[in-house]
């Protein structure tokens, strides 16, 4: 009866809602998901941010609405997810080129892609590397486009390990040192989780911000 309720409940499962992913597949699904969402392109529409905070969010000791899991296993999975996802992702690009990605309708995944070869171009390839990693979507599509755009295999694996551990072990102690300074934190699950959504974006547009004022400067001494 107990396995049939499990099974139910992990079939009734919301993607797209952190919660309901950890309910269902607890630390198991944190590393699942890491890693569909930085290697894989289908996976491009997960909550990879939401997920390692509120991950982080219910590591703070009592089981919460069904939910308890513990910030050692936790960390570990979700560092080793996002690592060996980008990894993979990278892989994928160099053996398959842009095929995978020109066979896809979506819009928003080929926004992503157009992003992510602009944030190669303008910053280079370490610092777009560790910037992608906070920006959803372009995580997802940079990693086989570094690829598959011939990115040296060692520059990627050192900046996607420095770029994937400070935000995949960031976000997730984040999220514990919230829960556990402050009391019933998580009645305010949803607006932190935008808020922490909205914080992620902040280096790119930081950058992108230095950009567009370099490249002014460039226009004016032309």
């Amino acid at each position: 009866m107990t396995t049939a309720v499990a099974l139910s409940s992990q079939l009734a499962v919301n993607p797209l809602d952190a919660r309901s992913l950890l309910a269902a597949f607890g630390v198991l699904g944190v590393g699942v998901v890491m890693f569909a969402e930085t290697g894989l392109l289908i996976g491009f529409f997960l909550p990879g941010d939401s997920l390692l905070f509120t991950a982080g969010l219910l590591c703070t000791g009592t089981e919460q609405h069904g939910i308890r899991l513990s910030l050692g296993p936790l960390l570990a999975a979700a560092a080793l997810g996002a690592l060996a996802g980008a990894q993979c992702g990278y892989l994928i690009g160099r053996r398959a080129g842009g095929t995978l990605l020109a066979r896809s309708r979506s819009a928003r995944l080929h926004e992503g892609a157009r992003r992510a070869e602009e944030l190669l171009t303008r910053y280079g390839h370490a610092k777009a590397i560790v910037l992608a990693r906070f920006v959803p979507v372009v995580r997802t599509v940079l990693n086989p486009l570094a690829g598959a755009l011939g990115v040296p295999a060692r520059v990627f694996t050192l900046w996607q390990m420095v770029g994937g551990l400070v935000w995949s072990v960031g976000l997730t102690l984040a999220g514990y040192a919230l829960g556990s300074s402050v009391p019933d934190v998580d009645r305010y699950l949803l607006p932190l989780v935008a808020l922490i959504v909205a914080v992620s974006l902040i280096p790119l547009a930081l950058e992108l911000y230095r950009g567009r004022r370099r490249a002014k400067a460039e226009e004016v001494r032309g």
